[in-house]
C-alpha cells in the first residue's frame, strides 16, 4: 500500500492510497495499471467455440474505429430565380397560376422560378384582371385562390 498526499480541485489537501500488484506470469513482470491475465475458457462447448471464433474475426477485421465526422449540414439548393418577366415566363404565368387553388408569392417564386417581389407583382396584375381572388390579405402573406366564373 502506498500512501500520497495531494491537493484536489477545491484545494484540500487529501491523502490517496494507492494499491500496486505485481504477479508473475510465464512471458514475465505485469503491473496492474497496464494490462490484466487472459481469462480461463470455462468451457461450455461448440456454442462457446462459435461465439469465440466471431469475436476473434471481428476483432481482425474491425480494426480501429474512425472519428465521427460531422456533416456541414443540410443546405438548399440555391435556384436561378429570374428578375424579370420575358414574353414566355409571363405567357405561362398567365396561364397556369389562375388554375391554381393556393396562390401565394412563395408559391409562385417556386414554381415559375422568379423572385417573390416579381410573384407580389404578378399577384397584383392577376387580381386587378379578376382572373385570381383574395382569401386574407395581410402585410406579411397574402392569400389568393382562383376565381371561379360564378362566383362573386
Amino acid at each position: 500500500m502506498l500512501h500520497l498526499i495531494a491537493c484536489n480541485m477545491h484545494n484540500e489537501w487529501v491523502v490517496v492510497s494507492l494499491k500496486l500488484v505485481v504477479w508473475t506470469a510465464a512471458d514475465g513482470l505485469r503491473h496492474a495499471m497496464g494490462s490484466f491475465p487472459p481469462k480461463a475458457p470455462q468451457g461450455k462447448g461448440k456454442a462457446d467455440a462459435a461465439s469465440s471464433k466471431a469475436q476473434s474475426s471481428k476483432k481482425d477485421g474491425a480494426g480501429k474505429a474512425k472519428k465521427k465526422k460531422w456533416s456541414k449540414g443540410k443546405q438548399k439548393e440555391k435556384l436561378n430565380a429570374a428578375v424579370f418577366f420575358d414574353k414566355n415566363l409571363y405567357e405561362k404565368l398567365k396561364k397556369e397560376v389562375p388554375s391554381y387553388k393556393l396562390i401565394t408569392p412563395s408559391i409562385i417564386s417556386e414554381r415559375m422560378r422568379c423572385n417573390v417581389s416579381m410573384a407580389r407583382r404578378a399577384i397584383a396584375d392577376l387580381e386587378s384582371k379578376g382572373m385570381i381572388r383574395a382569401i386574407a390579405k395581410h402585410a406579411s402573406q397574402c392569400i389568393y385562390t382562383r376565381a371561379l366564373a360564378g362566383a362573386e
